[in-house]
């Protein structure tokens, strides 16, 4: 990728030029040290013109139709004139680092329309399934016009703190009557959660999406809430028959609404910029850490000492990390 000057990309984000658009994010995304710098500069200059987006983090089980429902999900939101980005993470694998790009293919609708913007990104193995990137890409796209956000994530998991910290409303899917719907709520997930939603309530699963309802909010109802002044609620859906789906984004412009007048929606950015910062911060330490050339000497060394049972753990991590002085 040839890299140009900070202004081609800021200037043309600013225009909502979608090829530069997705150049920036591509820039955005790159490890290389040239292209950090520059990617640096840009959302320097670009953060002033963000934060207006509603952001939405959705995630849920197997099977439990995320992409069906991002995209019906999204249409309705075209439909009410917002411009919709979505940030499609997709997994990556662990060993290879490669990754299946196809939230595209998955979003046939929704990727042909001009209001919307789907940008799949490899998770690269990031704990909660989302992309090292994806603050920075939310910037970008709040600075080209987008007006809604929509955070996709790999799955559940007690590692979906990481996408919680950088959304206002966490949405968590659900299915009905598979067999283990309290059994979540070990995992920490809805302790996240802003709104609960029960998808592919249609047919003959309506009445088993109902009875799901009233388990959960006895569930979530012994859980300490976040906010004082929102109590997370149980909806139901389906992504096919769009049933519930206005509801849905109803209860989000409710949520906003509700933390705006108390104070929490300010609160909760400003604490999310700091978690960005910090967690920027232990990447770069990781990052100068691997890259200390007397590290890279002696680590192969020291760890093959650990794994032989001659050096303890936390002798071998105190020997490596007084290289850094």
């Amino acid at each position: 990728m040839k890299i140009k000057k900070p202004e081609y990309y800021i200037n043309g984000v600013l225009e909502q030029n979608m090829r530069v658009l997705a150049k920036t994010i591509t820039l955005i995304e790159s490890t290389l040290p040239e292209h950090q710098n520059t990617a640096k500069i840009i959302i320097d200059k670009l953060l002033p013109d963000s934060g207006k987006a509603v952001r939405i983090g959705i995630t849920g089980v197997p099977g439990v139709g995320k992409s069906t429902f991002i995209e019906n999900f999204g249409m309705m939101l075209i439909r009410e004139k917002q411009n919709v980005a979505v940030l499609a993470v997709d997994p990556s694998s662990r060993k290879s680092g490669g990754s299946i790009m196809g939230d595209k293919t998955r979003m046939e609708k929704l990727s042909v329309e001009k209001n919307a913007f789907i940008r799949p990104s490899p998770s690269g193995g990031t704990l909660g399934g989302v992309a090292g990137k994806t603050r920075e890409t939310m910037i970008i796209c709040e600075s080209a016009g987008f007006d809604v956000i929509i955070v996709e994530t790999v799955g559940v998991g007690q590692s979906e703190t990481a996408v919680a910290s950088m959304v206002d409303f966490f949405l968590v899917l659900m299915l009905a009557g598979a067999g283990d719907e309290l059994q979540g709520l070990k995992k920490g997930i809805f302790e996240l959660a802003d709104a609960v939603a029960i998808n592919k309530a249609d047919g003959d699963n309506i009445k088993k999406a109902q009875l799901a309802k009233h388990e959960y909010e006895s569930a979530l109802s012994l859980l300490i809430q976040q906010s004082a002044s929102w109590s997370v609620p149980v909806l139901t859906c389906s992504a096919v028959t769009l049933d519930g789906i206005e509801d849905i984004w109803e209860t989000i412009l409710e949520h906003r609404k509700k933390l705006t007048s108390t104070g929490e929606y300010t609160e909760k950015r400003r604490k999310q910029s700091l978690e960005w910062m910090w967690a920027l911060l232990e990447e770069g330490l990781k990052s100068r850490f691997f890259e200390n050339t007397n590290i890279k000497k002696l680590l192969p060394g020291i760890s093959r000492e650990v794994e032989k049972g001659r050096k303890a753990p936390n002798v071998a991590a105190n020997e490596l990390l007084s290289l850094l002085k």
